[in-house]
C-alpha cells in the first residue's frame, strides 16, 4: 500500500466500517492515502476535508439508537456496544450463540421503532447510522475526488457487497474469504490478498 502511494496517477484508499480514529489507529495509514469510514459517514480526503458534523436531528436520532443499545447490551452477556460519530454498533462476537442471535433480533427491534437510522448487518454485529450511506457510496465518492479509470476494491465482510456493487465494467472486485459475494474474483485469505497487491504494484510499475 506504501508503495503503490508513491506511483504516478495511483491512489490508495481505506474504506471502513471503523470510525476514523479507529481505522487510523488499526491501519497507520501513509498520508497520501484517503479514508472512508463509518461505512462511508466519515471521510479524510486531505488536509483541508471538514469533520462530520451531524445535524441537531441527527444527533437526537443518534442518542435514541445509543440508548436502544444499551438497553439491549445490558440484558444479554458478552455483547457490547461501540459509539461512533454518526452511530452505534452492537457486537456480539463475545456472546454465544443463542444469546448473539436474541441480542441482534432485540436491538433491530427497538431500532425498526426509531425513525430515520439505518440498520445494517455484519459479521457478528448490527451497525445502526443515522446519516445513511454505504461503502458502495464511499467507493463512488472517491472516484469522483480523484478522477480515477478503474478501481480495485477488496474486502471480507458481508458489508463489502455494498462496495462489490458499486463497481463498474473495468473496475476488479476481489472477495476475501468465504461467503456469497458480487465479486469477480476470491482469494482465500488477506495473506493470499497481499499477493494480489504485490502483483498490481508490479503491473502499475511496468505500465508505459
Amino acid at each position: 500500500m506504501r508503495e503503490l502511494a508513491t506511483l504516478p496517477d495511483t491512489f490508495t484508499a481505506l474504506i471502513s466500517g471503523r470510525a476514523l480514529d479507529s481505522l487510523r489507529r488499526t491501519a497507520a495509514p501513509e498520508p497520501e492515502t484517503l479514508l472512508i469510514g463509518s461505512h462511508g459517514a466519515e471521510a479524510w480526503t486531505g488536509p483541508d476535508a471538514q469533520p462530520l458534523q451531524l445535524t441537531p436531528e441527527q444527533a437526537q436520532l443518534l442518542a435514541r439508537a445509543q440508548a436502544a443499545v444499551e438497553d439491549v447490551v445490558a440484558a444479554h452477556a458478552g455483547t457490547w456496544l461501540e459509539a461512533k460519530p454518526a452511530g452505534v454498533v452492537l457486537h456480539t462476537r463475545s456472546a454465544i450463540d443463542d444469546i448473539a442471535a436474541a441480542a441482534t433480533e432485540a436491538a433491530r427491534a427497538k431500532l425498526s421503532a426509531i425513525d430515520g437510522v439505518q440498520v445494517t448487518d455484519g459479521k457478528r454485529v448490527l451497525e445502526t447510522s443515522v446519516v445513511h450511506t454505504n461503502k458502495g457510496e464511499g467507493i463512488r465518492t472517491l472516484r469522483t475526488l480523484t478522477g480515477a479509470t478503474a478501481v480495485l476494491f477488496a474486502g471480507d465482510d458481508v458489508t463489502d457487497e455494498n462496495g462489490f456493487a458499486a463497481l463498474l465494467p473495468g473496475d476488479v472486485g476481489v472477495k476475501i474469504g468465504s461467503g456469497d459475494t458480487r465479486a469477480s474474483f476470491r482469494v482465500e485469505s488477506p495473506e493470499a490478498f497481499t499477493g494480489v497487491l504485490e502483483k498490481l504494484l508490479v503491473l502499475r510499475r511496468a505500465r508505459p
